[in-house]
């Protein structure tokens, strides 16, 4: 660990950096998923910037259009979780020397697919060479009504937690990525695959979410992990049950096949960028209802209680044992 003294991403933030932000209530202390910024009208800027690097958040040999789409994708589900409208972004890239004119074409045409797919533009940024590896990141910034922002330190005791979409497919679409589906059907492969490489950030479910739930994040770093930083900043404790967890047929048919670690590898693994949130018992009816009218499943999973941590209950009500919540840079 060297001079970093064993801490992990959060700590790092927390002692080097989180003081540095102490002066400005817009910066949220760091712990949210985007800094706001007072805009005109009635309106903050929400601004989140995110990074990914070759070897560590995509595979170096993926279709370099694809990786311009996951770098869009994944600082767009940051603006997502805070109910914001998606507007502009700055991307610095780092580009390896023996890049070549085809590879870049090809980066700048999902750039551009995206782009126009979600209403964004491209208002500046910085190109470097470098020997490697391949570094990517984005500013995003969108827009929220003043105060209407969701944040991950809203959530009060007795909410009940909830998830869009299914959990886990990017973790076994990684595993395909690196070791092939095995006996897993090419259909069930090549969805779970995409997932990996492909997130679909959850724009219009965060800004119908404003005014009806109250903590929310995207799903990065693991379910067990992000829940972990809605508790933390909420100063509360949760509890879900396994088996209520959302899977996709194509992740059952992985599990099924001896992917992964069963549910251990659904709850821990990152990469979903699905909508963690957390409600009064009392939204559900409403939830259900915006579940259908986005064509999107919403589950609910469990319920945010006092004391501290994430409990996961199995389906014979004792507690599971997770070696690892999630994923976190430093740690090994």
């Amino acid at each position: 660990m060297g001079e970093r003294g064993g801490l992990d991403e959060f700590a790092l933030i927390a002692r080097l950096f989180a003081p540095l932000a102490a002066g400005s209530p817009g910066a949220l202390g760091l712990t949210d998923d985007a800094a706001l910024i007072d805009g005109p009208d009635g309106w903050q800027w929400a601004v989140t910037a995110d990074a990914i690097v070759a070897g560590v958040h995509f595979l170096s040999d993926d279709p370099p259009e694809l990786i311009a789409r996951k770098l869009v994708r994944v600082n767009l589900s940051d603006l997502a979780a805070m109910g914001a409208k998606p507007a502009f972004m700055l991307l610095c890239a780092c580009f390896p020397v023996d890049v070549g004119g085809g590879w870049l074409d090809r980066f700048a045409s999902g750039l551009k697919t995206d782009c126009e797919t979600f209403g964004v533009a491209l208002i500046g940024g910085d190109t470097v060479a470098t020997p490697g590896p391949l570094t990517l990141a984005l500013t995003a910034l969108g827009q929220v009504a003043k105060d209407h922002s969701l944040l991950r330190s809203n959530a009060r005791s007795g909410d009940d937690i909830w998830v869009s979409g299914s959990i886990g497919d990017a973790a076994l679409g990684l595993l395909v990525a690196r070791h092939g589906g095995g006996t897993l059907p090419e259909e069930a492969a090549a969805f779970l695959l995409e997932r990996y490489r492909l997130p679909r950030p959850r724009i219009a479910l965060g800004q119908a979410l404003v005014g009806l739930v109250h903590a929310a994040m995207d799903v990065s770093d693991g379910l067990v992990a992000d829940l972990g930083h809605i508790c933390d900043a909420s100063g509360l404790g949760a509890e879900i049950e396994a088996a209520r967890l959302p899977r996709s047929p194509a992740a059952e048919a992985a599990l099924a096949a001896g992917l992964g670690q069963g549910p251990v590898t659904l709850m821990t693994g990152g990469d979903d960028y699905e909508l963690l949130f957390t409600a009064a018992p009392e939204a559900a009816a409403a939830l259900m209802a915006l579940s259908a009218r986005l064509d999107l499943r919403l589950t609910s999973i469990g319920r945010m209680i006092d004391g501290a941590g994430v409990r996961v209950v199995g389906p014979d009500g004792a507690a599971l044992d997770l070696s690892s919540a999630g994923y976190r840079h430093f740690t090994g």
